[in-house]
């Protein structure tokens, strides 16, 4: 196979792995063994955390000791058996250990997919979107399989586990593990970058803009692990009627948005409007989707909403990650986006974890979930922040790159 073919197949199992668990683990927890709200924060706060320490283990072992796709099969492997280990347990404790482990296993793998693809593709500026979107659809393929799976299962009950959504991604993680080893050999860097790159960055905050646009998108990746941690028993809840078989393949709508809008809407929108009036898109589209799920009626909008993920994510984060590369002097530009990355995947949504975790707690009682409740705090939030957005960012540097 071509180096390309390889690589897409990478950031789909990469991809596949966590969509096959992430998106449908908080009815599993929630329903099926009677976790607390918080509890599940705890657990999908894990992987966040992970985030943040990993530049400290993962990122140096590949930098400065390892070949990065030995790295990749060992993490994959090992943490694919650990996630089928997982899939059979119910003790809160245990599985919060487990996870954490796991999440450190997994964590270093997303900066090292991304890293080995740019080092091995000629034009990776062209090149890195459409194997990237390998990713968006081995999320959708896990989705659309696990649906497929529980509704094989539910007619043959001797096939049932209701840990398979931690089976599915140890099976795709150690398949992984055997497709590291077909990469392109990509050897360490003696002089491996420093895992404190980002504070180089910090001088970037003395700009007003970039601050209040750090600020501001810290507090929506906190509300963006209110769709990640409770769409699904939300959908799955008497509210809107989901059953579990196909709340995975239902989920999927959001990420076939997101390739629309990242295929075809950006690159058309972002070079006519700019940084500034695309991302107001993107932040509007939040409090849209909350408001949608606060009311919760009818069910048909309730999913047909969830396309707004493309807007919300395409037009808010991706378009964040440009902006940084846009305005960081050239000398800063990867401590920049080090940056970015850990106040968006690691700080925000950490303690977005155990924020959407601790109101899905509060809003909850012997009666059931007043889902009502629970989204009209993130709807809240970010119309207050895409209030803060449109009345004090301002960034004429960025607007006119874009439009060159």
């Amino acid at each position: 196979m071509s180096v390309k073919v390889r690589l897409g197949l990478m950031m789909f199992f990469q991809y596949a792995i966590w969509g096959a668990w992430s998106p449908v683990l908080s009815a599993y927890l929630l329903d099926d063994l009677g976790y607390s709200g918080m509890q599940v924060g705890v657990i999908y706060s894990l992987l966040p955390l992970a985030t943040i320490i990993s530049p400290f283990v993962g990122g140096q072992l590949a930098d400065r000791y390892f070949a990065s796709q030995k790295v990749i099969a060992f993490l994959q492997f090992t943490g694919g058996v650990l996630l089928v280990f997982i899939s059979t347990v119910s003790d809160y404790t245990v599985m919060m250990w487990m996870m954490l482990l796991y999440s450190l296993l997994y964590a270093p793998t997303l900066a090292l997919t991304n890293s080995i693809a740019f080092i091995n593709l000629e034009n990776a500026e062209k090149d890195f979107g459409p194997i990237r979107v390998g990713g968006t659809l081995g999320w959708i393929a896990a989705g659309l399989l696990l649906s497929g799976w529980r509704l094989f299962a539910n007619s043959n009950e001797a096939l049932a586990f209701s840990g398979d959504t931690f089976l599915l991604g140890g099976i795709l993680s150690i398949l992984m593990g055997f497709q590291a080893l077909t990469l392109p050999d990509t050897p360490p860097k003696k002089e491996g970058a420093s895992p404190w790159a980002f504070l180089e960055a910090l001088k970037m905050l003395k700009n007003k803009n970039f601050t209040i646009f750090l600020v501001i998108s810290f507090v929506v990746s906190t509300e963006l692990m209110f769709y990640y941690i409770l769409t699904a028993p939300f959908l799955t809840s008497g509210r809107i009627g989901i059953p579990d078989t196909t709340v995975a393949g239902v989920m999927v709508i959001a990420q076939v948005a997101e390739i629309f809008v990242m295929a075809f809407l950006l690159p058309k929108i972002l070079p006519k409007y700019g940084i500034r009036k695309t991302m107001i898109v993107g932040v509007l589209a939040w409090p849209i989707r909350y408001i949608i799920f606060a009311i919760g009626m009818p069910a048909w909008l309730v999913i047909l909403s969830l396309s707004l993920h493309g807007f919300c994510y395409v037009f808010f984060f991706t378009v964040a990650f440009i902006y940084v590369d846009m305005v960081a002097p050239e000398d800063i530009r990867h401590s920049a986006q080090s940056l970015i990355t850990l106040v968006v995947l690691g700080l925000g949504n950490y303690f977005g974890s155990l924020f959407a975790g601790w109101i899905q707690s509060y809003f909850t009682a012997e009666a059931g979930t007043n889902w009502t409740g629970v989204f009209l705090v993130p709807c809240a939030l970010t119309i207050l922040c895409a209030l803060a957005f449109i009345l004090f960012f301002r960034d004429e540097k960025a607007v006119k790159h874009a439009e060159v």
